[in-house]
């Protein structure tokens, strides 16, 4: 190629490129904007396959991006799926594949107003990043059958296997973890077969009351307890042994949500380099 043609051609490469750029932000669609009710949640990412009972009714649906959620609803997450839920105050609480759970309860204002939800797990994980605020404190609760987190604006997970053993890890703030009290709402969901096994004796000739304990767990510690209701203490651990899918996938949409403008600016910045 003779070279008083090269400039000509990267002229023309560099029209093209800008072209197919603009055509693909013409295309692109902006981020959902859903308008959250104070007694719901809204599916805003779903990844694979859910379904919800709604309260009250007796057949499964299947749940689709955008859906609400309120108090009573359960919900099924499938193998190889995962899902997000947002609140009124901008809270999030995801869920991981082979998870059950029911939505308990939901008054949350996006505004000062009341900030309370609570949901309980049948088995499976979550995780909750409570959104900060200057106004109410927020009264989330997280439930399985042997334990109960309270949280107080944090960024936490909790896990729940089949034999109701439950393992809590905290990330950012503090949360109390207590037994569940006697009495409160029976795990079980209907619908798909549940393999949640049935109640577990706590061994011993004195058995621990569930309401006879309760820690307060902070910043990257962990407390376990047990399929008999009975905790360990809560002790440290390290961002090493706790990484892994679920975890980066968690980390990646909280960055997503808290520095939308930041990524873009990069993707910008990428973009026009190129030419340097």
């Amino acid at each position: 190629m003779k070279a008083e043609s090269r400039p000509a051609v990267r002229i023309a490469l560099a029209v093209l490129i800008i072209a197919a750029a603009l055509a693909a932000t013409a295309d692109a669609r902006p981020p959902m904007q859903i308008k959250i009710g104070r007694d719901e949640a809204r599916v805003t990412v779903l990844e694979g396959a859910a379904g919800i009972l709604p309260d009250g009714k007796t057949a499964w649906q299947q749940l689709r991006t955008g859906a609400a959620l309120k108090g009573g609803d359960q919900v099924s997450v499938e193998a190889r799926s995962r899902m997000e839920i947002r609140l009124a105050d901008r809270s999030v609480m995801r869920f991981a594949e082979n998870t059950r759970f029911r939505i308990s309860k939901i008054d949350v204002s996006d505004g000062s107003g009341s900030r309370t939800a609570s949901v309980n797990m049948v088995m499976g994980k979550t995780w909750a990043n409570i959104a900060k605020s200057l106004g109410a404190k927020p009264n989330y609760e997280i439930s399985s059958r042997n334990a109960v987190c309270g949280v107080r604006g944090t960024l936490y997970r909790m896990d729940v296997e089949d034999n109701q053993s439950v393992l809590v890890r905290v990330y950012e703030g503090e949360v109390s973890v207590s037994g569940a009290p006697k009495g409160a709402e029976p795990t079980g969901v209907e619908g798909p077969p549940d393999r949640v096994s049935g109640p577990v004796s706590v061994p011993g000739p004195k058995p621990v009351s569930m309401e006879e304990w309760i820690y307060i767990v902070k910043s990257m510690q962990q407390i376990r307890i047990g399929g008999d209701g009975i905790p360990q203490k809560p002790e440290s651990f390290t961002e090493s042994e706790d990484r892994d899918a679920w975890v980066d996938w968690n980390r990646a949409l909280d960055r997503e949500s808290n520095l939308p403008e930041s990524t873009e600016k990069h993707s910008r910045n990428g973009f026009f380099d190129w030419f340097k």
